[in-house]
């Protein structure tokens, strides 16, 4: 056993240098004053004040968490009864589905999103329904797959017990199935909310530049302006309200399964 937990170790390397180190060094920019501030650690909260004292960078914060929030209510309305209908199709269907489903995510997010880019030239829609529109195709297939996974581990005979103790098909929807689905809906909010609240290229690409989320900020800050300081605060207090989000979604998940 101990010669097998040494192939572990590669990989907490691995994780150390592409994960953790990528995050401390970002921290250490965010508190630490411009130019070789790096070296001399000079330490200062300025970075975040300053984020928090302009109300454009409120704005742009806000607005990505309205982005992402609509994107995932968008997602859930139209993946769950993509994922409830092709649970019901006979095991061949199935697959056939889950294929075409999962087909256009062996391309490149950012190629489908060029795609989209010259699809919506020809439109008249205003950006913010371009971005939704880039959003919602990026991202519904990890809805949906995670829904339909859900759905396919619950015991159908529950339903049909509840049928026989006098529940319509409408009740015995929303007595069984919907509630036994949660924890899918659960990691699809997971998988569409965080991403979804820190893209940066699919708003630059399909809202013309003219639409700007947070990771379109942290994005100029580091490459256009060079200023790693204000852009590393921007980032770390974005990964907050990550971990925050993250939290309150996976208390509601535990508080499901208590009761």
């Amino acid at each position: 056993m101990k010669s097998f937990s040494r192939l572990v170790y590669p990989y907490i390397i691995w994780s150390f240098l592409l994960v953790l180190l990528p995050l401390i060094l970002i921290a250490l920019y965010a508190i630490v004053e411009g130019g070789s501030g790096i070296i001399t650690f000079k330490f200062t909260l300025n970075n975040f004040i300053r984020f928090f004292k302009d109300p454009i960078f409120i704005e742009v914060l806000l607005r990505s968490l309205n982005i992402a929030f609509i994107t995932t209510i968008i997602c859930i309305l139209i993946g769950y009864p993509a994922a409830y209908i092709i649970a019901g199709f006979n095991d061949r269907s199935q697959k056939i589905s889950i294929l075409l489903i999962t087909l256009p995510m062996l391309i490149n997010m950012l190629v489908r999103t060029y795609a989209w880019r010259g699809i919506l030239l020809i439109s008249d829609f205003n950006p913010e329904i371009k971005v939704f529109i880039g959003m919602v195709y990026n991202f519904l297939p990890f809805m949906i797959l995670q829904i339909y996974t859900s759905l396919t581990k619950m015991d159908p005979k529950l339903v049909v017990a509840a049928q026989d103790l006098g529940c319509d098909k409408k009740e015995a929807f929303l007595r069984v199935t919907f509630p036994l689905s949660i924890p899918g809906i659960i990691s699809g909010i997971t998988l569409v909310f965080l991403p979804a609240v820190s893209s940066f290229f699919i708003p630059k690409l399909l809202g013309g530049g003219s639409f700007v989320v947070i990771g379109n900020l942290i994005e100029s800050y580091f490459v256009t302006a060079g200023n790693w300081n204000f852009g590393s605060a921007i980032s770390i207090i974005m990964t907050i309200v990550i971990l925050i989000s993250m939290y309150f979604t996976r208390r509601f998940d535990y508080n499901k399964e208590v009761r």
